[in-house]
């Protein structure tokens, strides 16, 4: 039921896309549903160029055909559309849980608009329950993960952080040569301290607290499609 209603999340973001847009693809299974219905339209004669926020979202893109860019050609882009681990009424995201935090941020921060697609249960009233995905320098490892977790202590934040790793059982490395640290932290009370004193700990090179990024949002529920924010 899941992947059905992710599809119909994605589907409805596709129909805001028109001729010429500049389009920041997203990564993940809902994005994987949205990348696929650009794809069918631009076979259908859509012009568009996308930025893919992924090695993954950008090799589905080729396969369907979408012209892509980089931002360094096209550094403002009209649109991203992206998945969440979690939104909230407000439009803050959890991201990351695949692993394309740094890129999906840098793209949604390149981005007029970002709108959301989504299962209904992603939508949350606090932020928290996913894990936090905070993405770090291997270098200085131990160092980076004692700093994280004395801020934590001070904003009075319990849980614990896990360093993700591959299914292979190595540390998981993402598409820039980094780390994640996920952060279990169950309730984020005040994610906007959170995210800016993250960010002032060397070491840590993003995080996945997406505030103020998202415009919109479509959250598909058996009963039917809801939209959040402006589309």
């Amino acid at each position: 039921m899941s992947d059905t209603l992710k599809r119909a999340a994605a589907e409805r973001a596709a129909q805001i896309v028109t001729d010429g847009m500049r389009l920041g693809l997203g990564t993940g299974s809902t994005a994987v549903h949205f990348v696929a219905a650009i794809g069918e339209r631009v076979r259908g004669g859509l012009r568009v160029v996308g930025v893919p926020t992924s090695e993954a979202t950008r090799d589905q893109a080729l396969r369907e055909g979408i012209p892509l860019t980089t931002l360094d050609e096209t550094p403002d882009l009209d649109l991203t559309v992206d998945g969440a681990d979690e939104i909230d009424n407000d439009l803050r995201l959890i991201k990351g849980g695949g692993g394309a935090l740094l890129r999906e941020k840098i793209v949604a921060s390149a981005s007029q608009r970002m709108i959301v697609i989504a299962d209904g249960s992603k939508l949350v009233t606090k932020l928290g329950r996913f894990p936090l995905p905070i993405e770090v320098m291997p270098f200085g490892l131990t160092a980076t993960e004692r700093a994280i977790a004395r801020l934590l202590d001070s904003l009075s934040m319990t849980g614990e952080l896990r360093l993700r790793h591959a299914a292979d059982g190595a540390p998981y490395v993402t598409d820039g040569g980094h780390f994640i640290l996920d952060a279990h932290l169950e309730r984020i009370d005040k994610p906007n301290v959170l995210a800016s004193t993250l960010n002032n700990i060397p070491g840590v090179v993003e995080h996945g607290l997406f505030l103020g990024l998202a415009t919109g949002a479509i959250l598909a529920t058996a009963d039917g499609l809801v939209e959040l924010g402006q589309l």
